[in-house]
């Protein structure tokens, strides 16, 4: 029992007892169940109604990692996690993490420290390096880039930059539309809901599950002839229910065309662009005004740390850039320095880019370009061995490494298989419904994933169907 401060020979020593504990945790997490197997309420049952009036042991706390916490986690960190999407991290983003939480910058100006701003703005155009991203995105010009703590913060910043400009123009708020296809995140339609743009609308899309251009042509069209102006289109770069890419350059012609802001969420599948092979992907992105994807999804860093560029970074700092006496410091308003705390909607930030600066100097880029490709070939085998089962149908196009799978004996077939590997405990799915179709998704890409548990999940379908 303690009342005062941690010292730092204590903090050595339980640090080094929280990284063993760490290390350990992921040596062991495939043995453990993927999914929690409590019950609701049972991790509320576990703790004292009332917060502790005494200090207590840190062995005490660990401890109860083990009998508390652990039991009630799904592991995402599981190499049997196949479920909605990784939630990847590493040893080296894992200690740039620490790092981040020992130093606890606030990097909401430049002046609170340099090196949080200039190390995220050198990371930012890494990434857009090795994506390939157009020039426009990059620091050096009106543009550049920025670590959001999500793709869903991402959009409600380009929701309002779109917003504003459109209102800057003439256009008044109720006249506003927004273009979305039944396959967009939902984040975009919280987001407009949240910008006060009324009018939201749903393109069909094709076989694919991709947006359709000529239905987004006319949609835009007849809302023009009707005095409603498009603000924003959403194209997405790897959708959530089956990693359909939407026809970016067709969108952003139209998008040209009625001046709507462009944005692209390529969240999960927007990575892959880094392997040459695959860097079609990101292909079309000559008139988007923002692009968005994760590299705590598929990057190896862990949350939160959700990429963001802009071709043109005015029409942001102009929706969100406030400036009270008390934030006025003779480095803002020299101009010569990146105020991060305009480009996003909170004033606070943390040093997100510290992490990601450690997983790209591990890795390299031969490195992260290694791993997604393996991950790409486990798919495309899993792929393959579904497509050669009668058993089985692929439900949508496998463009990289989300497999939507059926029985073709029907959807409660599907579910009640869904439900039977996941009762398991050796893996865990998702599902999705397209064209009214119940779909197991699979989802390959975690950090510690192998062939070995991939041939392990193939075995329970086949077992199991």
């Amino acid at each position: 029992m303690t009342d005062r401060h941690m010292t730092s020979a204590e903090l050595r020593a339980r640090g080094h007892q929280m990284i063993d504990w760490v290390a350990d945790y992921l040596d062991g997490v495939e043995e453990l169940s993927v999914l929690s197997q409590v019950e609701p309420g049972w991790v509320t049952a576990q703790l004292p109604s009332n917060p502790p009036d005494k200090g207590e042991s840190f062995d005490a706390v660990i401890a109860d990692l083990d009998r508390i916490v652990l039991p009630g986690l799904t592991h995402w960190q599981s190499p049997r996690f196949f479920a909605y999407f990784p939630a990847n991290t590493s040893g080296p983003s894992i200690l740039g993490e620490l790092a981040a939480a020992g130093l606890g910058v606030q990097g909401m100006l430049w002046a609170t420290s340099p090196a949080c701003t200039e190390l995220e703005t050198v990371v930012v155009d890494w990434v857009a390096q090795l994506l390939d991203l157009p020039e426009r995105f990059r620091m050096g010009g009106p543009g550049g880039g920025v670590i959001q703590d999500s793709a869903s913060s991402s959009a409600l910043v380009a929701l309002l930059a779109a917003r504003d400009r459109a209102r800057a123009r003439g256009a008044a708020l109720d006249d506003l539309v927004v273009y979305v296809s039944s396959q967009t995140h939902s984040s975009l339609v919280k987001g407009a809901r949240i910008a006060a743009i009324p009018n939201l609308r749903t393109v069909e899309v094709d076989g694919s599950f991709a947006m359709w251009p000529g239905a987004l042509a006319k949609a835009m069209d007849d809302d023009v002839a009707a005095g409603r102006v498009p603000a924003m289109v959403c194209g997405t770069v790897g959708t959530t229910a089956s990693h359909a890419i939407d026809p970016l350059a067709a969108i952003g012609d139209l998008c040209h065309r009625h001046q709507a802001w462009f944005h692209v969420d390529a969240a999960h599948l927007g990575i892959a662009g880094m392997c040459r092979e695959m860097a079609w992907v990101n292909h079309g992105l000559e008139h988007a005004d923002s692009y968005n994807t994760n590299a705590h999804k598929w990057l190896f860093t862990n949350f939160d740390c959700s990429l963001m560029w802009v071709a043109d970074r005015a029409p942001v700092l102009e929706s969100l850039s406030i400036l009270p006496d008390y934030l006025r410091n003779q480095a803002t308003e020299s101009g010569a320095v990146i105020d991060y705390r305009d480009w996003q909607v909170p004033l606070g930030r943390r040093f997100r880019a510290l992490k990601l600066w450690m997983v790209m100097r591990h890795y390299g880029a031969d490195g992260l370009r290694h791993h997604l490709r393996e991950h790409l070939a486990l798919a495309a085998d899993l792929a393959s061995r579904f497509e050669a089962d009668p058993r089985f149908e692929l439900a949508a196009p496998v463009p990289a490494t989300l497999l939507c799978v059926r029985l073709a004996a029907g959807d409660e077939a599907s579910r009640e298989l869904l439900d039977a590997i996941n009762q398991t405990g050796r893996a865990y799915l998702s599902h999705a419904v397209l064209d009214d179709r119940h779909v197991i998704r699979v989802s390959i890409g975690s950090t510690l994933t192998t062939r070995r548990h991939v041939d392990d999940l193939w075995s329970l379908f086949d077992k199991l169907a």
